[in-house]
């Protein structure tokens, strides 16, 4: 699972004591906690109403004038994973264990104010939105062969087979270098067209994307298509419908740095594709113009590297491991020298 619905209420206040001015206690609150031992299919086994209730507060006595708050209650939930109500309203994300959100507000307890009337706690019907995170993720429609790239430069050991959305599930793998810095890649279920219209698994693919740091589109270099009812589409219609999909999705994914594997480099007829390939690429806007609008993407996407590969004899593999690295390193060093940037920016105008 990969989502999940659920209901939280903070809990209600207890009564105040008007005649001695005692006050109720505050309702229990109802935090998120995120917990590396927990999935969403746990939590739905474990609590099948999903519904999470924080505790009421104590109503004011002559022993207790101040009530006794309500006990929080606390829910479960993976690392990762974004918390928006019925309404898309954001609530916030928890990315690391250990990490909480307060989701549901307790009410107030009765007090001269409220005329020693508690008020109930915030309710909310809640999504818990599990989003992968990964530093390369792998983009591409069904049989590119990224299932195999997968296995070919990480420990990970996909389902591979010789049919479409073989991948329904995210796949990590973990790429080691001789200096002991890892990488994880993720091999995504696979994309098809009219994916930002939720077609396929177009949504659940569209949100795991938005979670890695770069992407590795992986092309097939003879073209794609996906059934006999379905049009072919060469190499470079293939490049463009990614990038007009990830797009439509959400514009911010187009920012993300890229780079492209072209697959099946050992079959008959390769190199010649390739080079077609290559001198499309190399002017894209020249190439454009007899494809139907509605694959154009309004920015294209430039590459940081371009690779030829094959999964099947291992050419290329060994340089795309060593760029996928190299483009991490320098996104990393751009972030590092911002940073730096923007303090010196910030302590130079505290000066003036």
């Amino acid at each position: 699972m990969d989502d999940l619905r659920i209901y939280v209420r903070g809990g209600t206040g207890g009564m105040g004591y008007p005649r001695l001015g005692g006050e109720g206690g505050k309702g229990g609150d109802v935090w998120l906690m995120a917990h590396e031992k927990i999935t969403l299919k746990r939590l739905k086994d474990q609590y099948p109403t999903k519904r999470f209730i924080a505790g009421t507060g104590a109503n004011s006595s002559i022993a207790a004038l101040k009530g006794a708050s309500g006990k929080d209650c606390e829910v479960n939930v993976p690392p990762g994973i974004s918390v928006t109500s019925d309404d898309g309203k954001m609530f916030g994300e928890l990315n690391k264990p250990g990490e909480r959100l307060l989701v549901a507000r307790g009410g107030i307890g009765g007090c001269l104010v409220t005329n020693f009337l508690p008020s109930k706690g915030q309710a909310h019907t809640i999504h818990l939105d599990l989003k992968l995170i990964a530093d390369v993720g792998l983009v591409g429609f069904p049989n590119a062969g990224k299932s195999s790239l997968l296995t070919k430069i990480s420990r990970a050991a996909p389902e591979v087979a010789d049919y479409a959305f073989t991948t329904i599930k995210p796949e990590l793998g973990i790429v080691k270098y001789a200096d002991h810095k890892q990488i994880t890649v993720a091999d995504l279920p696979g994309l098809i067209e009219g994916a930002h219209m939720n077609k396929g698994r177009g949504h659940k693919f569209l949100k795991h994307v938005e979670r890695t740091k770069q992407l590795l589109f992986v092309v097939d270099v003879s073209g794609f298509q996906l059934s006999s009812l379905s049009p072919f589409r060469t190499a470079f219609e293939t490049i463009m419908l990614l990038a007009k999909e990830l797009e439509l999705y959400k514009e911010e994914l187009r920012t993300k740095p890229a780079l492209l594997a072209i697959n099946k480099m050992d079959l008959p007829s390769a190199k010649e594709k390739l080079n077609e390939l290559m001198e499309q690429l190399q002017s894209p806007e020249d190439y454009m113009h007899s494809l139907p609008v509605k694959m154009i993407p309004d920015v294209i996407i430039k590459f940081k590297e371009i690779i030829p590969i094959s999964t099947h004899s291992g050419e290329g593999i060994e340089e795309l491991i060593e760029c996928l690295r190299k483009i991490l390193d320098e996104e990393a060093e751009k972030k590092i020298e911002n940073y730096q940037r923007e303090q010196l920016y910030a302590l130079h105008q505290s000066e003036i």
